[in-house]
């Protein structure tokens, strides 16, 4: 299991910088959505249920702004990183403080966001009581890079299949009922 299962919801509303986190995110192994403006995303939010957003400032439709403010209030948790070409230090301060799990400014490293997304999502794992890396005889489940190995072997599982492997990596040593499982993965 690669990191390709890790979706990341890019919200953009210039279709060339959407198309370049696509590309790049790719490359460093992630799966990517997109929405064009904030209506868009709260859609796919929603529907897609992504990992982590990546959330620009300036939409045509809500600034970012407002956009992480409703989130935050609706008690939506999954982590967003700002892109913006706003280099501010009181609009960095101000998404960080609204609940942004990160800010970088344009232009940036490839190498940096992809790092930067990692860590947002170990902090979530963290968040939620899980540990990055589970291991257990010859099993290890990375949760961050979504990689399942038995004895040093990259085993290949389906999305489904995956979910429910860490929902008991997540109970590991308890009792799950079979209706805990199914609602769990759905």
């Amino acid at each position: 299991m690669t990191t390709n299962d890790t979706k990341i919801l890019i919200v953009d509303d210039e279709q060339p910088i959407r198309k370049f986190l696509r590309v790049g995110l790719a490359a460093e192994g992630f799966a990517t959505i997109e929405a064009r403006n904030a209506r868009e995303a709260g859609e796919l939010l929603t529907a897609e249920k992504p990992d982590i957003v990546l959330l620009d400032l300036g939409l045509p439709d809500r600034s970012g702004h407002e956009v992480l403010e409703s989130w935050r209030a609706a008690l939506i948790k999954t982590p967003v990183v700002i892109l913006s070409s706003r280099t501010d230090e009181a609009g960095i301060v101000k998404a960080l403080e609204m609940g942004a799990d990160d800010y970088m400014t344009k232009p940036f490293s490839m190498r940096e966001l992809a790092a930067r997304l990692r860590v947002s999502l170990r902090h979530r794992l963290a968040r939620q009581g899980e540990k990055p890396l589970f291991q257990t005889g010859d099993l290890t489940v990375d949760l961050v890079r979504r990689i399942v190995r038995v004895a040093g072997e990259e085993v290949k599982l389906s999305p489904k299949e995956y979910d429910l492997l860490r929902i008991l990596v997540s109970h590991a040593g308890k009792v799950i009922t079979h209706q805990h499982l199914l609602r769990a993965a759905d």
